[in-house]
Protein backbone atom coordinates (compact mmCIF):
# COMPACT_ATOMS: atom_id res chain seq x y z
CA UNK A 1 0.00 0.00 0.00
CA UNK A 2 1.00 3.42 -0.89
CA UNK A 3 0.66 5.87 2.09
CA UNK A 4 0.09 9.25 1.34
CA UNK A 5 1.68 11.33 3.72
CA UNK A 6 0.07 13.79 5.69
CA UNK A 7 0.60 16.78 7.80
CA UNK A 8 -2.13 18.93 9.49
CA UNK A 9 -2.13 22.56 10.36
CA UNK A 10 -4.08 24.34 12.62
CA UNK A 11 -3.74 26.88 16.03
CA UNK A 12 -6.65 24.77 17.90
CA UNK A 13 -5.49 21.54 19.12
CA UNK A 14 -9.65 20.47 19.20
CA UNK A 15 -9.43 21.40 15.33
CA UNK A 16 -6.35 18.92 14.75
CA UNK A 17 -7.72 16.32 17.11
CA UNK A 18 -11.00 16.15 14.98
CA UNK A 19 -9.11 15.92 11.62
CA UNK A 20 -7.02 13.01 12.98
CA UNK A 21 -10.27 11.24 14.11
CA UNK A 22 -11.76 11.71 10.33
CA UNK A 23 -8.34 10.69 8.85
CA UNK A 24 -8.13 7.67 10.81
CA UNK A 25 -11.11 5.71 9.20
CA UNK A 26 -8.38 5.74 5.73
CA UNK A 27 -6.06 3.74 5.97
CA UNK A 28 -3.69 5.29 3.07
CA UNK A 29 -3.52 8.74 5.36
CA UNK A 30 -0.52 8.47 7.34
CA UNK A 31 -0.01 11.71 9.78
CA UNK A 32 3.70 12.26 9.35
CA UNK A 33 3.56 15.70 11.57
CA UNK A 34 1.20 18.20 12.65
CA UNK A 35 1.80 22.35 13.35
CA UNK A 36 -0.65 25.01 15.27
CA UNK A 37 1.53 27.69 13.36
CA UNK A 38 3.34 28.99 10.39
CA UNK A 39 7.09 28.89 11.80
CA UNK A 40 6.62 25.39 12.63
CA UNK A 41 4.86 24.00 9.76
CA UNK A 42 7.80 25.09 7.24
CA UNK A 43 10.61 23.42 9.26
CA UNK A 44 8.38 20.57 9.61
CA UNK A 45 7.06 20.69 5.92
CA UNK A 46 11.04 20.54 4.71
CA UNK A 47 11.84 17.63 7.04
CA UNK A 48 8.65 15.64 6.20
CA UNK A 49 8.08 16.28 2.66
CA UNK A 50 4.23 15.26 3.01
CA UNK A 51 2.13 14.65 -0.26
CA UNK A 52 -1.10 15.94 1.45
CA UNK A 53 -1.66 19.44 3.47
CA UNK A 54 -5.31 20.07 5.55
CA UNK A 55 -4.35 23.97 6.07
CA UNK A 56 -6.02 26.13 8.42
CA UNK A 57 -5.41 29.49 7.30
CA UNK A 58 -6.29 32.03 9.50
CA UNK A 59 -3.31 31.64 12.51
CA UNK A 60 -1.41 33.84 14.53
CA UNK A 61 1.72 35.67 12.68
CA UNK A 62 0.91 33.96 9.46
CA UNK A 63 -1.76 32.90 7.58
CA UNK A 64 -1.97 29.41 5.67
CA UNK A 65 -1.63 31.58 2.23
CA UNK A 66 1.79 33.20 3.71
CA UNK A 67 3.03 29.71 4.43
CA UNK A 68 2.36 28.19 1.51
CA UNK A 69 4.16 31.46 -0.02
CA UNK A 70 7.32 30.66 1.78
CA UNK A 71 7.47 26.68 0.57
CA UNK A 72 10.16 25.46 -2.04
CA UNK A 73 7.40 22.74 -3.21
CA UNK A 74 3.53 22.68 -2.64
CA UNK A 75 1.68 19.33 -1.34
CA UNK A 76 -1.83 19.00 -2.32
CA UNK A 77 -3.88 21.59 -0.29
CA UNK A 78 -7.06 21.34 1.65
CA UNK A 79 -7.62 24.25 3.53
CA UNK A 80 -9.73 23.39 6.42
CA UNK A 81 -11.14 26.85 7.87
CA UNK A 82 -14.64 27.52 10.08
CA UNK A 83 -14.72 30.87 7.34
CA UNK A 84 -16.56 30.37 3.98
CA UNK A 85 -15.62 33.36 2.91
CA UNK A 86 -11.99 32.05 1.44
CA UNK A 87 -13.72 29.82 -0.41
CA UNK A 88 -12.70 31.72 -3.93
CA UNK A 89 -9.67 32.93 -2.73
CA UNK A 90 -8.46 28.80 -2.19
CA UNK A 91 -9.79 27.91 -5.05
CA UNK A 92 -8.52 30.72 -6.88
CA UNK A 93 -5.05 29.20 -6.04
CA UNK A 94 -6.03 26.02 -7.21
CA UNK A 95 -6.06 24.30 -3.64
CA UNK A 96 -7.90 21.08 -4.35
CA UNK A 97 -10.68 21.10 -1.97
CA UNK A 98 -11.93 23.47 1.16
CA UNK A 99 -13.46 21.85 4.36
CA UNK A 100 -15.63 24.43 6.43
CA UNK A 101 -15.13 23.49 9.91
CA UNK A 102 -16.84 21.27 11.87
CA UNK A 103 -15.99 18.85 9.04
CA UNK A 104 -18.89 16.50 8.51
CA UNK A 105 -17.97 12.66 7.75
CA UNK A 106 -18.91 12.76 4.41
CA UNK A 107 -17.90 15.52 3.41
CA UNK A 108 -14.61 14.54 4.41
CA UNK A 109 -15.36 11.14 2.36
CA UNK A 110 -15.43 13.18 -0.97
CA UNK A 111 -12.12 15.12 -0.19
CA UNK A 112 -9.81 11.89 0.42
CA UNK A 113 -11.59 10.25 -2.86
CA UNK A 114 -10.30 13.81 -4.31
CA UNK A 115 -6.83 13.80 -2.71
CA UNK A 116 -6.68 9.47 -4.31
CA UNK A 117 -7.48 10.57 -7.44
CA UNK A 118 -4.93 13.29 -7.71
CA UNK A 119 -2.28 11.24 -6.08
CA UNK A 120 -2.34 8.80 -8.82
CA UNK A 121 -2.37 11.47 -11.57
CA UNK A 122 0.83 12.94 -10.27
CA UNK A 123 1.96 9.11 -9.80
CA UNK A 124 1.96 8.95 -13.25
CA UNK A 125 3.82 11.96 -14.09
CA UNK A 126 7.79 11.91 -13.85
CA UNK A 127 7.92 14.44 -10.33
CA UNK A 128 4.79 15.54 -10.47
CA UNK A 129 4.38 15.54 -6.80
CA UNK A 130 7.25 18.13 -6.58
CA UNK A 131 6.56 19.58 -9.82
CA UNK A 132 4.45 22.85 -8.96
CA UNK A 133 4.83 26.58 -6.81
CA UNK A 134 2.56 28.32 -5.10
CA UNK A 135 3.12 31.77 -6.05
CA UNK A 136 1.87 35.08 -3.74
CA UNK A 137 1.49 37.85 -6.49
CA UNK A 138 -0.32 40.96 -4.47
CA UNK A 139 -3.67 39.99 -4.26
CA UNK A 140 -2.86 37.05 -6.45
CA UNK A 141 -2.32 33.60 -5.61
CA UNK A 142 -1.77 30.81 -7.79
CA UNK A 143 -0.47 27.00 -7.76
CA UNK A 144 1.79 26.94 -11.29
CA UNK A 145 2.87 23.50 -12.60
CA UNK A 146 7.17 24.17 -12.68
CA UNK A 147 6.93 22.93 -16.75
CA UNK A 148 4.38 25.93 -18.01
CA UNK A 149 6.90 28.27 -16.80
CA UNK A 150 8.94 29.62 -19.97
CA UNK A 151 10.95 32.44 -18.62
CA UNK A 152 12.63 34.21 -15.24
CA UNK A 153 14.32 37.41 -14.91
CA UNK A 154 15.66 38.78 -12.03
CA UNK A 155 14.48 42.68 -10.93
CA UNK A 156 16.22 43.61 -7.49
CA UNK A 157 15.87 41.33 -4.97
CA UNK A 158 13.24 39.84 -6.79
CA UNK A 159 12.26 37.30 -9.75
CA UNK A 160 9.55 37.76 -12.42
CA UNK A 161 7.82 34.39 -13.01
CA UNK A 162 6.43 34.09 -16.60
CA UNK A 163 3.63 31.58 -17.74
CA UNK A 164 0.83 31.42 -20.00
CA UNK A 165 -0.15 35.06 -20.00
CA UNK A 166 0.99 35.90 -16.15
CA UNK A 167 3.59 37.11 -14.82
CA UNK A 168 4.10 37.93 -10.84
CA UNK A 169 6.74 38.63 -8.61
CA UNK A 170 8.37 36.46 -6.09
CA UNK A 171 10.95 37.09 -3.44
CA UNK A 172 13.39 34.52 -4.92
CA UNK A 173 16.78 34.85 -6.12
CA UNK A 174 18.00 33.28 -9.41
CA UNK A 175 20.54 31.65 -7.75
CA UNK A 176 17.92 29.79 -5.75
CA UNK A 177 15.38 29.04 -7.90
CA UNK A 178 18.66 27.51 -10.30
CA UNK A 179 19.22 25.18 -7.57
CA UNK A 180 15.32 23.97 -7.15
CA UNK A 181 14.69 23.76 -10.90
CA UNK A 182 14.32 20.65 -13.17
CA UNK A 183 17.32 20.19 -15.38
CA UNK A 184 15.26 21.32 -18.24
CA UNK A 185 15.86 24.98 -17.32
CA UNK A 186 18.88 26.85 -18.48
CA UNK A 187 20.44 30.05 -16.98
CA UNK A 188 21.31 32.17 -19.73
CA UNK A 189 23.12 34.99 -18.07
CA UNK A 190 23.07 36.94 -14.70
CA UNK A 191 19.86 37.55 -14.70
CA UNK A 192 17.96 35.04 -17.16
CA UNK A 193 16.56 31.79 -16.57
CA UNK A 194 14.56 29.78 -19.75
CA UNK A 195 12.80 26.64 -19.88
CA UNK A 196 14.03 24.79 -22.86
CA UNK A 197 10.72 23.09 -23.83
CA UNK A 198 9.95 26.89 -24.85
CA UNK A 199 12.72 27.69 -27.40
CA UNK A 200 11.62 28.59 -30.68
CA UNK A 201 15.16 29.59 -32.39
CA UNK A 202 18.22 29.67 -31.99
CA UNK A 203 20.47 32.02 -33.72
CA UNK A 204 24.80 32.76 -33.30
CA UNK A 205 25.89 36.14 -33.32
CA UNK A 206 28.89 37.29 -35.32
CA UNK A 207 30.87 36.67 -32.05
CA UNK A 208 29.32 33.17 -31.73
CA UNK A 209 27.39 33.98 -28.65
CA UNK A 210 23.87 32.90 -29.12
CA UNK A 211 20.56 34.85 -29.21
CA UNK A 212 17.29 32.67 -28.52
CA UNK A 213 14.20 33.33 -29.28
CA UNK A 214 11.08 32.14 -27.33
CA UNK A 215 7.68 30.75 -28.30
CA UNK A 216 5.96 33.87 -27.05
CA UNK A 217 8.67 35.97 -29.33
CA UNK A 218 10.85 36.77 -25.96
CA UNK A 219 14.26 37.37 -27.34
CA UNK A 220 17.20 36.47 -24.76
CA UNK A 221 20.96 37.01 -25.20
CA UNK A 222 23.20 34.38 -23.51
CA UNK A 223 26.37 35.25 -22.04
CA UNK A 224 29.43 34.00 -23.40
CA UNK A 225 30.58 31.73 -21.08
CA UNK A 226 26.39 30.30 -21.12
CA UNK A 227 27.06 30.44 -24.76
CA UNK A 228 29.83 27.86 -24.58
CA UNK A 229 28.03 25.78 -22.03
CA UNK A 230 24.36 25.91 -23.88
CA UNK A 231 26.36 24.27 -26.93
CA UNK A 232 28.67 21.66 -24.83
CA UNK A 233 24.76 20.56 -23.50
CA UNK A 234 23.39 20.44 -26.53
CA UNK A 235 26.53 19.10 -28.71
CA UNK A 236 25.95 21.91 -31.29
Amino acid sequence: MNYIKTMIIDDERLAREDLKNLTSRWEQIQIVAEAENAFTAKKLIKLKQPDLLFLDIQMPEKTGFELLEGLDYSPIVIFVTAFDRYAIKAFDVSALDYLVKPVHPKRFENCIQKVITQINYQQQEKNGAQEQFFIKDGNNCYFIKVSEIFYIKSIGNYAQIYFKDKTPLIKRSLNHLEEILPDYFFRCNRSEIINFNFIKQIKPTVKGILKITLTNHQIVDLSERKSVAFKELNKL
